[in-house]
């Protein structure tokens, strides 16, 4: 049995300089994909988005301000409150900036999704199955 891990958290989401509104946010581990983790925003049963983030750059994310790209996050505390900024790059937009969406979660919600997901595949232990990978190409013609 492939080790799997999946959380659902409220999170909150703040676009175009509107004022944050709740979300669900589905984290998803699957030993079989093991440096990644995927992030499902809903709301009222539609999905948002769908972002595969980095497990180890979400983890440095609590600590630290990672990333330059479409995907970058950050620790916020205030107060007593901690929080992971996270912030989505999308599309262009007319006028010459880019869609952005920030989305606030609760730090030790997404401290204990992670820690979940080094039980099932600690960090380092990593494999990636590189003659399946390969196999999968050639057979869906990939190339």
């Amino acid at each position: 049995m492939t080790p799997f891990v999946h959380k659902t958290l409220v999170v909150q989401l703040q676009a175009g300089g509107a004022e944050r509104c709740p979300v669900l946010a589905h984290l998803t581990y699957d030993a079989d994909d093991p440096f990644a983790v995927t992030a499902v925003f809903a709301h009222d049963g539609r999905v948002l988005a769908r972002w595969r983030l980095d497990r180890e750059m979400l983890a440095d994310g609590l600590d630290k301000a990672v990333g330059m790209g479409d995907v970058r996050f950050r620790p916020v505390a205030t107060g007593p409150w901690h929080e992971l900024r996270m912030d989505f790059f999308g599309d262009a937009r007319t006028d010459g900036g880019r869609h952005r969406a920030v989305v606030y979660a609760w730090a030790p919600a997404v401290a204990a999704f992670l820690r979940e997901t080094w039980e099932a595949v600690p960090p380092g232990r990593e494999e990636v199955r590189v003659d399946d990978f390969l196999a999968e190409i050639l057979a869906t013609g990939w190339a």
